[in-house]
Protein backbone atom coordinates (compact mmCIF):
# COMPACT_ATOMS: atom_id res chain seq x y z
CA UNK A 1 0.00 0.00 0.00
CA UNK A 2 1.17 3.58 -0.68
CA UNK A 3 2.54 6.20 2.06
CA UNK A 4 0.11 8.31 0.50
CA UNK A 5 -2.87 5.66 0.67
CA UNK A 6 -6.08 6.66 3.17
CA UNK A 7 -9.23 4.27 3.20
CA UNK A 8 -12.36 6.06 4.04
CA UNK A 9 -15.77 4.22 5.35
CA UNK A 10 -18.82 5.75 5.77
CA UNK A 11 -21.88 3.90 6.85
CA UNK A 12 -25.24 4.16 8.57
CA UNK A 13 -25.95 3.17 12.55
CA UNK A 14 -26.90 0.28 11.36
CA UNK A 15 -23.05 -0.51 10.07
CA UNK A 16 -21.51 -0.93 13.39
CA UNK A 17 -21.22 -4.65 13.27
CA UNK A 18 -19.64 -4.91 9.70
CA UNK A 19 -16.82 -1.93 10.94
CA UNK A 20 -16.50 -3.99 14.21
CA UNK A 21 -15.79 -7.14 11.98
CA UNK A 22 -13.55 -5.18 9.30
CA UNK A 23 -11.62 -3.64 12.11
CA UNK A 24 -10.86 -7.38 13.75
CA UNK A 25 -9.83 -8.65 10.52
CA UNK A 26 -7.08 -5.87 10.54
CA UNK A 27 -3.53 -6.79 11.46
CA UNK A 28 -2.01 -5.28 13.66
CA UNK A 29 0.76 -4.22 11.73
CA UNK A 30 -1.74 -2.25 9.51
CA UNK A 31 -0.30 0.87 8.39
CA UNK A 32 -3.05 3.13 5.98
CA UNK A 33 -5.23 5.33 8.04
CA UNK A 34 -8.54 4.36 8.20
CA UNK A 35 -11.29 7.56 8.46
CA UNK A 36 -14.77 6.52 9.54
CA UNK A 37 -18.11 8.60 9.33
CA UNK A 38 -21.28 6.87 10.66
CA UNK A 39 -24.05 8.63 10.37
CA UNK A 40 -25.90 8.88 13.55
CA UNK A 41 -26.43 12.56 13.82
CA UNK A 42 -25.60 14.44 17.22
CA UNK A 43 -26.34 11.31 19.38
CA UNK A 44 -23.43 10.25 21.63
CA UNK A 45 -20.78 8.07 20.19
CA UNK A 46 -19.24 5.10 21.25
CA UNK A 47 -17.42 4.24 18.05
CA UNK A 48 -14.05 4.91 19.26
CA UNK A 49 -14.55 2.02 21.97
CA UNK A 50 -16.42 -0.99 20.17
CA UNK A 51 -13.58 -0.93 17.53
CA UNK A 52 -10.44 -0.37 20.17
CA UNK A 53 -12.37 -3.78 21.70
CA UNK A 54 -12.79 -4.96 18.50
CA UNK A 55 -9.13 -4.72 16.97
CA UNK A 56 -5.52 -4.25 17.58
CA UNK A 57 -5.70 -1.27 15.66
CA UNK A 58 -6.51 2.35 17.69
CA UNK A 59 -9.66 3.97 17.17
CA UNK A 60 -10.30 7.21 18.74
CA UNK A 61 -12.99 10.53 17.65
CA UNK A 62 -11.46 12.92 15.28
CA UNK A 63 -9.64 16.07 16.47
CA UNK A 64 -9.71 19.56 14.31
CA UNK A 65 -6.37 19.92 12.99
CA UNK A 66 -5.06 16.67 13.72
CA UNK A 67 -2.41 15.02 11.60
CA UNK A 68 -3.33 11.93 9.85
CA UNK A 69 -1.05 9.00 11.51
CA UNK A 70 -0.71 5.77 9.85
CA UNK A 71 -1.90 2.77 11.31
CA UNK A 72 -5.01 4.82 13.60
CA UNK A 73 -8.78 5.01 12.61
CA UNK A 74 -10.10 8.27 13.28
CA UNK A 75 -13.89 8.34 13.66
CA UNK A 76 -16.25 11.56 12.58
CA UNK A 77 -17.18 12.89 16.43
CA UNK A 78 -20.81 13.17 16.25
CA UNK A 79 -22.79 15.99 14.17
CA UNK A 80 -19.72 16.75 12.75
CA UNK A 81 -18.51 16.39 8.46
CA UNK A 82 -15.13 15.00 8.68
CA UNK A 83 -12.64 16.70 6.18
CA UNK A 84 -8.94 15.60 5.22
CA UNK A 85 -7.32 18.95 3.97
CA UNK A 86 -3.36 19.49 3.80
CA UNK A 87 -2.53 16.38 5.26
CA UNK A 88 -5.17 16.90 8.20
CA UNK A 89 -8.20 16.70 9.98
CA UNK A 90 -11.11 18.75 9.79
CA UNK A 91 -14.30 19.29 11.74
CA UNK A 92 -17.16 21.02 9.93
CA UNK A 93 -20.46 21.74 10.75
CA UNK A 94 -21.62 22.60 7.76
CA UNK A 95 -25.17 21.60 5.64
CA UNK A 96 -26.64 18.10 6.06
CA UNK A 97 -25.67 15.92 3.37
CA UNK A 98 -28.42 14.05 2.44
CA UNK A 99 -30.02 14.60 6.21
CA UNK A 100 -26.97 13.61 7.87
CA UNK A 101 -23.89 15.02 9.37
CA UNK A 102 -21.40 13.81 9.78
CA UNK A 103 -21.44 12.83 5.96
Amino acid sequence: MARSSIIVIGASAGGVAALRSLVAALPRTFSAPVLVVLHIGAYRSELPTLLNTAGPVPAKHAEDGETILPGHIYVAPPDRHLIVAGGRLRLLRGPKENCARPA
